[in-house]
């Protein structure tokens, strides 16, 4: 029973404090919003409703230096950026809920609150491109870690309602090799075998989704 208890103990996730997590996002929100809704058409992508386990993994790849973002640098320090910010920030940009569509109001609702309500609505533009074929596509190689609905699971982030060209940047990056994606080798990735075609026809089916049920 002891052995038990200790075990229950250990792996027992601590509560994160959200209100700390506000408090980082100030500084986060020069570039990825207010709201965590990214910026400038998608050089800063959305962080709000983001998987916790991705955004933490993401945040000490940039302070270990395996992921190399300059405008990141000064903020990812140890000193600046303790292992109880990173599961802080990580668990309110989480906690957020933003919308890629507009909310309806009803006739008494004042103006301040319909103008804060569709400052958290994420306009993200739809790709152009055969939705059948990169919805075969989506399912065959990137369900089964980013989900059938694509929000993701575990450590793997969401992928609907984030901006395409943020996305597709992303994609040349680690089939590039700048960034690591599924595998030890980059010639070898699930991605590598896909055209150019092929991701924008997934881009198609990801933004076609978007703003469906989870």
């Amino acid at each position: 029973l002891a052995c038990a208890c200790l075990l229950f103990t250990a792996t027992v996730t601590p509560a994160r404090d959200l209100a700390n997590g506000r408090e980082i996002h100030e500084i986060c929100a020069g570039c990825h919003g207010k709201h965590a809704q990214g910026g400038k058409g998608g050089v800063y992508p959305r962080l709000a409703g983001q998987r916790a386990a991705y955004i933490e993994e993401q945040l000490h790849a940039f302070r270990g230096r395996k992921r190399l973002n300059i405008p990141m640098l000064p903020y990812t320090s140890e000193r600046e950026l303790p292992d109880s910010d990173i599961a802080d920030i990580a668990s309110y940009l989480a906690s957020l809920r933003l919308y890629t569509r507009p909310p309806s109001f009803s006739d008494a609702a004042d103006a301040r609150r319909r103008r804060e309500e569709l400052d958290k609505v994420l306009v993200v533009d739809r790709v152009e491109g055969d939705i059948t074929q990169g919805r075969g596509l989506y399912e065959a190689e990137c369900a089964n870690c980013h989900a059938r609905n694509g929000r993701g699971r575990a450590n793997f982030p969401m992928l609907v309602g984030q901006y395409p060209s943020y996305l597709m940047r992303q994609l040349d990056a680690y089939r590039r090799g700048d960034r690591p994606h599924d595998e030890s080798e980059p010639a070898t990735g699930v991605l590598m075998p896909l055209s150019d075609l092929d991701l924008r026809n997934i881009l198609a089916y990801l933004t076609a989704i978007q703003g469906t049920p989870p």
